[in-house]
């Protein structure tokens, strides 16, 4: 089978040149993917530790929370990563609005919107989660007792 030289050949990923735009539509897909999966699993997991007597809910929230001072590495990699998957997905989709309303198609400012969604999500993200552990990081909670 001959090809027609007459058409174009179909896109593929070969053919394009990676741009930010392209990274926020993926980012945009994973963070709501995981926002899905992975939030709606510690969600139900949380009702579940809550109906299931106060010694299940303390060790369920003993997982995600600070114990005695200390940051808990699951509950720090759960959080954090929810909390930029929330705030990378809320921006791109603030981002899609705007170019709904038929504003932001040209190129410049099109990478520079996709740009601002990327930097905007971790730079949030940065600033909340040093807020909330501002306290075990200068060692204002427990510690010493």
């Amino acid at each position: 089978m001959s090809r027609n030289h007459s058409r174009p050949l179909s896109p593929h990923l070969s053919h394009w040149k990676w741009g930010a735009n392209m990274l926020v539509s993926i980012l945009h897909r994973m963070a709501g993917v995981g926002l899905a999966t992975v939030g709606g699993l510690v969600l139900a997991g949380w009702f579940f530790a809550a109906a299931s007597g106060e010694e299940t809910y303390a060790c369920f929230i003993g997982l995600l929370t600070v114990e005695s001072g200390a940051i808990n590495i699951v509950g720090a990699v759960l959080g954090i990563g929810l909390t930029w998957a929330f705030f990378t997905h809320l921006f791109n989709g603030l981002r899609h609005f705007v170019m709904d309303a038929g504003a932001g198609y040209e190129l410049q400012t099109n990478r520079r919107s996709a740009i601002a969604v990327v930097a905007g999500g971790i730079v949030v993200t940065l600033v909340l989660w040093g807020w909330l552990l501002w306290p075990v990081i200068t060692g204002l909670v427990g510690g010493e007792g």
